[in-house]
């Protein structure tokens, strides 16, 4: 296992709150827990003086309820997941977008994102003391343009360009600030974060990165040469990937398992660091390469 590893860092948060804190708080109603977990971080953190906000889909008694998730994240000062590391995933983007900080209870097979545990709410009081760091973590930005229109998106993950039959083998080429720089036949590739290095680039054969690096890894899938490796970009890199068009097959875009794209040979996607950050919160310190041992070892 390949692993690259970050100068540490502090990063203490710098919240402006009113009065009473506003947490909003986002479960995962198909995880069978998550109901009973959610009124127990109310009765957490109630007492507390805290406001808490849940959204409709999947209200949370005690809670303020608004219609929507992007509704209670612009309107409170911590963002608190009940879930897994999907749940993070899947609001981290708006998280980042309204520069709030954020919170993850796993409830998932793996949490390498989230922070505590449903056994270890009494963290949650840091919340109110203010006694917790706040780890930035890179985002990626992605744009697919297409006959002078533009698409964008962000990762949290990855950008997957990949093919569209089991059976046949794609050419891509990747270009480094307008400079073809290499090509690969392979199943697909994947242009991933540090935070990333651990979900499906780990699977594909890539390195494993230290989560608060700035670094863009270049992850090729089921390559069909053996010189075929990973590349890692600096933060300031900016990509530019292109399918080949003696690729008679459909390829498309998958960003964070998400969004599914049509990608034609006339496409170009650019990748670069996002300008947005996600700022995850940390309740409780744990050393990343022992996480990593422990939740490696449940497969």
């Amino acid at each position: 296992m390949t692993l690259l590893k970050a100068a540490p860092r502090k990063l203490t948060a710098n919240l402006n709150l009113g009065d009473v804190m506003k947490l909003s708080l986002i479960v995962n109603k198909d995880k069978p827990r998550a109901g009973e977990v959610a009124e127990s971080v109310v009765r957490e953190l109630s007492p507390l003086g805290a406001e808490l906000l849940s959204c409709a889909d999947c209200p949370v008694a005690g809670t303020t309820v608004m219609d929507t998730a992007e509704q209670i994240i612009s309107a409170c000062d911590i963002v608190v997941t009940v879930g897994g590391d999907g749940t993070i995933i899947h609001n981290a983007k708006l998280a980042a977008l309204y520069n709030k900080p954020l919170l993850g209870i796993n409830l998932g097979r793996v949490g390498f994102v989230a922070n505590i545990e449903p056994d270890e709410l009494e963290e949650l009081k840091k919340l109110i003391s203010g006694d917790y760091r706040v780890q930035k973590r890179m985002l990626l930005d992605i744009t697919v343009d297409r006959d002078g229109e533009t698409q964008r998106f962000t990762a949290v993950n990855e950008a997957v360009l990949h093919r569209d039959m089991m059976a046949n083998i794609v050419e891509m080429s990747v270009e480094l600030d307008g400079e073809r720089i290499i090509s690969y036949r392979a199943d697909g590739m994947m242009f991933t974060t540090p935070t990333g290095s651990t979900a499906y680039s780990f699977s594909a054969g890539g390195p494993v990165i230290e989560p608060d690096m700035r670094c863009i890894l270049l992850t090729p899938v089921c390559p069909q040469a053996l010189a075929s490796r990973q590349v890692v970009f600096g933060e300031n890199a900016v990509l530019s990937a292109r399918v080949h068009p003696s690729s008679a097959f459909k390829c498309y875009m998958t960003v964070d398992g998400r969004y599914h794209i049509l990608i034609s040979s006339e496409d170009t996607v650019t990748v670069r660091k996002s300008p947005q950050e996600l700022q995850l919160i940390i309740l409780k310190e744990k050393n990343f390469y022992t996480l990593l041992n422990e939740k490696l070892k449940e497969f």
